[in-house]
């Protein structure tokens, strides 16, 4: 295929715009509130609830501002159950569905994994109080699908320049030249583990420690037939905490999550403070800050978002809302828009004596 220069300035800057996009996405599809998709940042995270039954919801669009596209959208579903096992530990299961969409060629990701973890206690209950140590493990198995519409591409062959009015236009009805059209796409197995370690210490304090490594099997996710494009592994260390201020009912959560994948780097830095009456139905509301590093296109890391979250918790509900106010080298062509998360989760709580010992995310 011969690539030949547009003649309009505002094609080729599109079509930079859209690399950009595609070196910041290089990585996994990852959602800005952390904390309600524990089983996509950590499999040993499965069933780590104050709970029986834990389902969740996320939805996030963005780079909705750039010029003729549609920008990244993301959606997710999550079930998790919790069990009671022999001498305080407690197994875990769930589903995790995550489905994503980008670009005017409908380039999609969709996986489903089963999860399962096993949380065994190694300090507390008895005379210990509200102090607690868990140490969990998890694994994942699952699929994943890859693909794109070609139709609603167009190449150099469809791309002419009027030889009297020099004026360039596409025509799609033209032969495209190359060997493949319709929608690509293959099912391709995921293995998925991880650690992790957590702790309450009382009132309002508590901790959590993991790391993660996803794609083990480092599957075949070309959408085209007779090409191979191994999907790198992806590698998580997370960590965070609940910290009480005062001898009132406000406390900051403080939370980091690195992520490596194949040459890309990603981490998100912050916190948020929570504030409850501390009533029979309890009602908190949140409000923090986070900043993402990142290192698109191969250059040294430096921010590329920064991430402003509330959410509201009203017995066993919870809202979400954040917005990604995007700071990087995209920030010129979205005007310095990233777009918005919506996240919705319901748990089903357990009786005082059955609730596992785990702090807030």
């Amino acid at each position: 295929m011969k690539l030949r220069t547009p003649q309009h300035s505002g094609l080729w800057i599109l079509l930079l715009a859209v690399l950009a996009c595609s070196c910041v996405r290089a990585q996994d599809a990852r959602f800005s509130q952390l904390w309600t998709t524990p089983m996509l940042n950590n499999p040993a995270l499965t069933g780590v609830m104050n709970g029986r039954l834990r389902v969740t919801a996320n939805y996030q669009a963005l780079y909705t501002t750039l010029q003729h596209t549609e920008g990244y959208r993301s959606m997710a579903a999550s079930a998790e159950f919790r069990e009671r096992l022999r001498s305080g530990n407690y197994a875990g299961f769930g589903v995790q569905l995550q489905h994503d969409r980008a670009g005017e060629s409908n380039f999609v990701r969709s996986s489903g994994v089963l999860s399962g973890s096993y949380q065994q206690q190694l300090y507390g209950g008895g005379s210990r109080g509200n102090i607690h140590h868990y140490l969990a493990g998890g694994v994942q198995l699952g699929v994943g699908q890859r693909g794109f519409d070609m139709n609603k591409l167009w190449f150099s062959e469809q791309y002419f320049v009027d030889p009297a009015s020099r004026q360039s236009y596409l025509d799609r009805s033209a032969p495209s030249g190359e060997l493949y059209s319709g929608l690509g796409g293959r099912l391709y197995p995921d293995i998925n583990i991880g650690v992790a370690w957590f702790a309450t210490f009382g009132d309002r304090s508590g901790a959590y420690l993991g790391g993660a490594a996803y794609h083990l099997t480092r599957p075949n996710v070309s959408p085209l037939p007779d090409y191979t494009d191994l999907l790198s592994r992806r590698y998580v260390i997370h960590g965070g905490g609940e910290l009480p201020l005062g001898q009132g009912y406000l406390s900051f959560l403080p939370v980091v999550r690195a992520m490596v994948q194949g040459p890309s780097f990603s981490s998100t830095i912050g916190g948020s403070f929570r504030y409850t009456q501390r009533g029979w139905r309890e009602v908190a509301l949140r409000a923090g800050v986070w900043g993402q590093l990142t290192n698109a296109h191969n250059e040294r890391t430096g921010l590329g978002a920064v991430i402003v979250a509330v959410s509201l918790e009203a017995d066993n509900v919870q809202l979400g809302l954040s917005y990604d106010l995007a700071v990087g080298g995209l920030s010129r062509a979205t005007s310095n828009r990233g777009g918005f998360e919506l996240s919705i989760t319901y748990t089903q709580l357990e009786a005082q004596g059955n609730r596992v010992r785990c702090p807030k995310f």
